[in-house]
């Protein structure tokens, strides 16, 4: 098989020297270029739409880490090996731990990378990835996208733009102040993972801390709560830049209280 490779990284000098390098092997390592991006999203856009069996992927990127990336692209249609090509090799240990296939350092021995792709080409199905949770726990930090399925391709979506996710049968709704999405995800791992950022308001439900305005009484109580039946007053929380209200279960009503006092 002759492999599709995908260049990423985001300073066009580098690109360029991995295009002369790439050429200087062809011979002894036949390939095709699929493309080069330069962010995150042109990135996962492309392994979309040209779908590379190999992406040379950069860690130190504006925005989002390579480590991160990886992570999105196994979450595509077709996911590609990766093959890390950085100049800090303190990541190393990350990398694998996303089933990268080879890390290489800058500047890259032309014979190390054709190794690097005769390799990732032999052993084109990737590993799974672990949840997210899990990576995250691993790697040390919490990503700051959410991969949203779209349309054949895989959108950015980033943790801080997030107001609320809600459990929808075995979806979860992420919504924006702009839009909503569905994820296939579990509300207890992204609790798990993101909790500095979210606050459970509900059984079903996630708030972003930063997008709470307020709370206020509910007409009605929350599903599944009785505080009808115990005569207690039932509240919902307020949310900057939608009109949309939250249920706030009894349960965490002490919780948000406390967050917006």
């Amino acid at each position: 098989m002759t492999p599709r490779l995908l260049i990423v990284d985001d300073e066009a000098p580098a690109r360029s020297r991995m295009k002369t390098l790439l050429a200087d092997i062809e011979e002894e390592c036949p390939h095709t270029l699929a493309g080069e991006a330069g962010t995150p999203q042109e990135a996962l856009d492309l392994a979309a739409s040209r779908v590379p069996d190999i992406v040379l992927l950069d860690v130190q990127m504006p925005g989002m880490t390579g480590i991160e990336l990886a992570r999105h692209l196994a979450a595509a249609p077709s996911a590609p090996a990766v093959i890390f090509v950085t100049a800090f090799d303190e990541f190393a240990l990350k990398a694998f731990e996303v089933h990268a296939l080879d890390y290489l350092l800058k500047p890259v021995r032309a014979a190390r990378l054709a190794e690097a792709i005769r390799r990732a080409a032999s052993l084109r199905a990737p590993a799974p990835l672990p949840g997210h949770a899990a990576a995250a726990a691993m790697m040390g930090a919490a990503r700051r996208h959410f991969s949203v399925p779209e349309r054949g391709r895989v959108r950015l979506v980033p943790v801080d733009e997030v107001l609320y996710l809600k459990a929808e049968q075995k979806y979860l709704t992420l919504r924006t102040a702009a839009q909503e999405f569905l994820i296939e995800e579990s509300l207890t791992s992204i609790e798990e993972e993101l909790g500095s950022v979210f606050i459970r308001v509900h059984r079903n439900a996630l708030v972003a801390r930063a997008a709470i305005a307020g709370v206020e009484r509910a007409a009605h109580p929350a599903e599944g709560d009785g505080e009808a039946e115990r005569g207690q007053d039932s509240w919902q929380v307020v949310l900057r830049g939608i009109d949309e209200r939250l249920p706030i279960s009894r349960r965490q009503w002490g919780v948000v209280k406390g967050l917006v006092r």
